[in-house]
């Protein structure tokens, strides 16, 4: 009973938390987009946009998105009329790249550079969204958002109209976002209260040795893909001091999670966008897992390399002191 209050008031929490931002985020994007200053931006971003298949009103979303957090981005797109296509583009590149500032400080606290976590989130975002763009034909057929109901064409009668539209959409958004996340946070309150993440932990020990990295690095993989980078922040922190991992090992597992972590929460949350989750969650996986892959062989092919050429050093110097 008290894990259930506990995961009920988490909700309900957080749910108050999200809709502060996403409720006055989506009513200044309604207001924006009947005035000049989107048409501006979209003029200025179209360019760029187009690259990698979205208009220039998209740039809002993503740069909502990555300034404060995933639910700031989705309640932009819950505005615009977009594709299918140009939504599941804007889902992915969100998945690896949101909520920078925050799960960036979270990384330098680990001991990681920001450089290098900024680069990585960045690059997949745009380079997965350029590819999506380049092979898939479909998806041409307009978003529809839940229970939102789709925006007309019909004419506005005034600010009064804009902004109660405005008004319609947030409530519509939160609402959404309530009931996906409310069940999320009853979940996570359960798994901590049993004691599941160890249990998580050992179970995914044939994965970390996928990924070329020791087992002592599952608690921090499972809280990260569990709870994600923020939220897991204190779990991870604590992994790491108490399981010893080695600074190569961090580095690899937050290659992974800075791809692909708190998977059930920021996949579910675009359920309200209309789009499949599994391919959504089906492409975060693949690409942490092959790019977390590739950086581990070829940083074993590097230390191979320098550990055969400082042999050689020794033999040659221990040659020429003879």
């Amino acid at each position: 009973m008290k894990t259930l209050k506990n995961g009920l008031k988490s909700g309900l929490l957080t749910t108050w938390k999200l809709g502060k931002i996403i409720f006055p985020v989506t009513l200044i994007v309604t207001i924006l987009g009947h005035t000049v200053v989107m048409d501006w931006l979209t003029k200025l971003l179209s360019p760029f946009m187009g690259w990698i298949g979205l208009t220039g009103e998209a740039a809002i979303p993503i740069v909502l998105g990555n300034v404060l957090n995933l639910y700031a981005g989705i309640g932009a797109m819950l505005t615009m009329d977009l594709t299918v296509k140009q939504v599941f583009i804007l889902a992915v590149m969100l998945s690896f790249s949101h909520n920078l500032f925050i799960e960036s400080a979270v990384a330098k606290q680990v001991g990681l550079k920001v450089s290098i976590v900024l680069l990585v989130r960045l690059g997949l975002a745009f380079i997965s969204a350029w590819l999506i763009h380049l092979f898939w034909q479909g998806g041409e057929e307009k978003a529809t958002y839940g229970f939102i109901p789709a925006s007309g064409s019909e004419t506005s009668e005034g600010y009064g109209y804009i902004i109660l539209h405005g008004i319609e959409s947030a409530l519509f958004g939160i609402g959404q976002l309530a009931i996906i996340v409310i069940p999320i946070m009853l979940f996570i309150q359960i798994m901590k209260d049993l004691q599941w993440l160890p249990v998580f932990s050992k179970w995914m020990s044939p994965f970390t040795k996928l990924l070329g990295v020791k087992p002592n690095t599952a608690t921090t993989l499972a809280s990260g893909l569990v709870f994600g980078l923020a939220y897991g922040a204190g779990v991870m922190i604590q992994a790491v001091k108490e399981d010893g991992v080695s600074k190569k090992d961090l580095y690899l597992v937050f290659i992974f999670l800075v791809a692909c972590h708190a998977v059930i929460e920021d996949t579910l949350i675009f359920a309200p966008l209309g789009i499949p989750l599994w391919p959504l969650l089906a492409v975060r996986l693949i690409v942490a897992t092959l790019l977390t892959v590739t950086v581990a062989f070829v940083w074993n092919r590097l230390e191979k390399k320098k550990l055969k050429h400082e042999e050689q050093s020794a033999i040659s110097y221990s040659h020429r002191s003879s």
